[in-house]
C-alpha cells in the first residue's frame, strides 16, 4: 500500500507540471526571474526618508522604538549642529538600527512616527550570509542623495518596490479616519515629491461596517 501511495504522489506531481487555469494561463511563475505582483499593503524593508531639500525627516524622538512590539528598533537622538543641521528640528537621529531577525513588519513604527520619517517598501527578500547584515544601520536605511532606497548586495530589488510605500497610512491620516481619503497629509519626499494616498478607503470602511 505504501508503494502505491508513493507512485500516486508522483502522479500528482507530474500532472501539475503543465497545469493551467481555465483561462489557459499557467499559474506557476519562473521564479526568481519572474515574480508575482505584490499586494498593495505589503510591508517590507524600511527606509528613512528625507525632505525635498535633502534634510532628514527623523528627529530621533524614539517613538518608533518604544512602540515596536518586537523590540527590534534602537534609536538615539542628538542635538543638531546649529550651523549645519541634519534635520529641521532641534534633534536628529544620531543612531538608528533595525534588527530584521526580530522585525515582524507590523508597520506600527510608521504609524507612530510624527514626522513621517520611516516607511516600509515592498522589498521583503533578504539573503543574509552574516547575522550582522541583518542589523541595518542608519547609513543603510537613509535614502541616498536622489531620495532612493539603497540597494544592498544581499537584497533582491525589483522595479516599483520603492513606490506607493505605506500608501494605506497616507489614505487615512490622521488618526486612521476615512474622512480624510484623498487629502494628502504627508510631507513631500526627496526623489518622489508628494506621494498619492491609497484610494478606495471609504468604500472598504463602509463594507467592513456592514
Amino acid at each position: 500500500m505504501s508503494m502505491l501511495n508513493f507512485f500516486k504522489g508522483f502522479a500528482v506531481t507530474f500532472g501539475k507540471l503543465n497545469h493551467a487555469t481555465k483561462s489557459g494561463k499557467v499559474v506557476t511563475t519562473s521564479y526568481p526571474k519572474e515574480k508575482r505582483d505584490k499586494p498593495s499593503r505589503l510591508h517590507g524593508r524600511h527606509v528613512l526618508n528625507r525632505y525635498e531639500d535633502g534634510m532628514e525627516k527623523c528627529i530621533g524622538c524614539e517613538l518608533c522604538a518604544s512602540v515596536c512590539p518586537a523590540n527590534c528598533i534602537y534609536v538615539r537622538g542628538a542635538d543638531n549642529d546649529p550651523t549645519k543641521p541634519t534635520s529641521p528640528g532641534e534633534r536628529f537621529g544620531f543612531i538608528y538600527e533595525i534588527n530584521y531577525l526580530r522585525c515582524i513588519h507590523c508597520d506600527l513604527c510608521v504609524e507612530a512616527c510624527p514626522t513621517q520619517a520611516i516607511t516600509e517598501t515592498k522589498l521583503f527578500e533578504f539573503s543574509f550570509t552574516d547575522r550582522k547584515q541583518a542589523i541595518y544601520t542608519k547609513e543603510e536605511l537613509v535614502v541616498d542623495d536622489a531620495g532612493k532606497p539603497q540597494h544592498l548586495p544581499w537584497e533582491d530589488w525589483r522595479p516599483g518596490e520603492d513606490e506607493h510605500t505605506s500608501a494605506w497610512m497616507r489614505a487615512t491620516s490622521p488618526s486612521g479616519s476615512a474622512n480624510y481619503e484623498g487629502k494628502v497629509q504627508w510631507a513631500a519626499e526627496l526623489g518622489y515629491g508628494t506621494r498619492a494616498p491609497e484610494k478606495g478607503q471609504s468604500k472598504q470602511t463602509k463594507e467592513g461596517n456592514q
